[in-house]
């Protein structure tokens, strides 16, 4: 979905949003609730990377051996108030494995 909001976004200027969503069958509403969220998106994007990177360095400190039940209470351990599920996300999204 994130793709045909993104076409929209690139096209508009051209074709028009009304005419695109219909075309694509796209809710105008939701693509400039898409729109409007873009830097709440940005913001996480990098609040998760700063944690992916807090998380590699608990999980090389433990040679790979601390999965996200560990390295979630490591975090809170050190003052960082972080979920488990957030925890999982983002080990999954940046690729970092757990035994």
């Amino acid at each position: 979905m994130t793709n045909r909001f993104q076409f929209i976004e690139d096209h508009h200027r051209a074709w028009g949003v009304k005419r695109l969503c219909a075309v694509l069958e796209v809710a105008r509403s939701s693509f400039y609730k898409w729109r409007a969220g873009r830097e709440a998106r940005a913001a996480r994007e990098q609040a998760d990377a700063a944690l992916a990177e807090r998380i590699r360095a608990v999980h090389a400190e433990w040679d790979g051996t601390y999965g996200r039940p560990r390295i979630t209470a490591e975090l809170s351990g050190d003052g960082e108030l972080v979920n488990h599920k957030r925890v999982g996300r983002v080990m999954r999204k940046f690729g970092i494995a757990g035994p």
